[in-house]
């Protein structure tokens, strides 16, 4: 049920996404289609059933083994024995032994009672599908990091397209002042140059905008999993419920996925030390064996009057000497478990590092995303009366150019700061590993 409840999501998703799509899609949505559509998420999947079949696999090294084999033997010429003379006569005797066909079908069964290295081969089962679990949540981690790092592209992006569209209608507007002025001969006609020269220069930077528009566009279509012939619409402006509120966090290092997978791994390794000393004690096996065995010179009767054959056994192994291989072995793999003990302890070190940077990232961003946001509205504000006083005659070209070049400078500002503040608070939640907990609260 849950399969064709996925299946049936997908399909609605990518009816929304397609050409014909008439709303646009929130960013859950696009995480939504990304987690169920790209790639990585499907080969981590893979890894995690890998690890159920390898568990598998453990266990039945542990569990009876049995075989069987059949043989038919047409021997075309029986081998010749000599019996030395004076057994059967004075002379040596040469006799076939033998007949000439042989039919043999037996099954063997051994059982291992005793090895503790396949022991710890079956212990080493959970952690390795943990480790496999781990995967795939970083996978996921990892998918909601891009996915919202680029939906964040796209609406900064639109952003700066529709800043520069109200630019370019205002400067119209005073191109239209100025070019009547310059017909009356109330201005030079250099004045009236250059501001067609900011018109201009302002229709390229809008060029190259949305031409940044289509390649964040294109990033984001390749981080959901979706073809790049496919038409996405998204929505003009953020909702506020799609950027969950900065409240206070506490840092826990196992928390992070990344750190759980060096902790698996760790204990990992710890037990493959474990197996490499079992080599040095004793295995202990049962075996059992059974089978029929048919002798003819007819090939008929090879099939027929079998005679039964059986045998149980144990099997003792004790290992003697190696010529020091294996405590090489042990020394190797203590090496191995002190270097990555001794790497987490550097992993742990760079996340908490990681988690006070952005900690600190994400409080500048947002005090200066306010600032920019106030300075925007001064800005505009000012203008607005300098055009007026302009018109006026009040003011002169100069102190509207400076009124506009300070209204676009902070209207720049205000776009790159608040880009820099939904990039602060995706690092944030990445390096407290609550990249999950975003995505539910979206």
């Amino acid at each position: 049920m849950k399969r064709v409840f996925v299946l049936l999501s997908s399909l609605f998703l990518l009816g929304t996404v397609s050409g014909k799509a008439q709303s646009s899609l929130s960013l859950k949505q696009c995480i939504d289609y990304g987690l169920e559509h790209y790639g990585t998420v499907r080969l981590a999947d893979y890894q995690k059933q890998t690890a159920d079949q390898q568990a598998r696999q453990a266990l039945g090294l542990y569990l009876p083994q049995v075989s069987g084999t059949g043989n038919f033997t047409d021997n075309i010429k029986l081998q010749t024995s000599v019996i030395p003379a004076g057994i059967f006569g004075p002379e040596p005797t040469r006799i076939a032994f033998g007949q000439k066909y042989q039919t043999n079908v037996s099954a063997t069964a051994t059982q291992v009672i005793y090895d503790k290295a396949l022991l710890l081969g079956i212990k080493a089962n959970k952690p390795n599908q943990q480790l496999a679990e781990l995967n795939s949540r970083q996978t996921k981690e990892d998918v909601i990091y891009n996915i919202t790092s680029n939906y964040y592209q796209v609406f900064v992006a639109k952003q700066q397209i529709g800043l520069l569209r109200d630019n370019l209608e205002r400067t119209q507007q005073v191109l239209d002042v100025l070019k009547l002025q310059r017909d009356n001969g109330v201005i030079q006609p250099v004045d009236y140059t250059n501001t067609e020269v900011t018109y201009n220069n302002t229709r390229s930077q809008l060029s190259v905008a949305e031409n940044d528009l289509n390649l964040a566009l294109n990033r984001l279509k390749y981080q959901m999993g979706l073809a790049q012939d496919q038409q996405i619409m998204l929505p003009d402006s953020l909702p506020q419920d799609q950027v969950p509120a900065a409240g206070n966090m506490q840092f826990d290092v196992n928390n992070l996925a990344g750190y759980q997978q060096g902790e698996t791994n760790i204990a990992l390794q710890r037990l493959q030390l474990e197996r490499i000393r079992a080599g040095y004690q004793p295995t202990l096996s049962a075996s059992a064996s059974y089978g029929t065995l048919a002798f003819a010179n007819d090939f008929g009767a090879a099939f027929r009057n079998f005679n039964g054959f059986g045998s149980v056994g144990l099997s003792l192994r004790v290992p003697i000497f190696d010529g020091l291989q294996r405590d090489a072995q042990i020394n190797q793999q203590k090496l191995t478990v002190m270097t990555q003990e001794e790497q987490q302890r550097l992993n742990a070190s760079a996340y908490q590092l990681q988690f006070n940077n952005s900690q600190s990232q994400l409080q500048r961003a947002q005090t200066t995303v306010q600032n920019d946001q106030r300075t925007v509205q001064q800005a505009q504000e000012v203008y607005n009366i300098t055009t007026l006083q302009y018109k006026q005659g009040v003011k002169a070209l100069s102190d509207l150019i400076n009124a506009d070049n300070s209204y676009r400078q902070a209207q720049s500002n205000y776009i790159n700061s608040l880009i820099d503040f939904y990039q602060a608070r995706l690092d944030l939640e990445q390096s407290q590993g609550t990249l999950l907990s975003f995505y539910n609260q979206l």
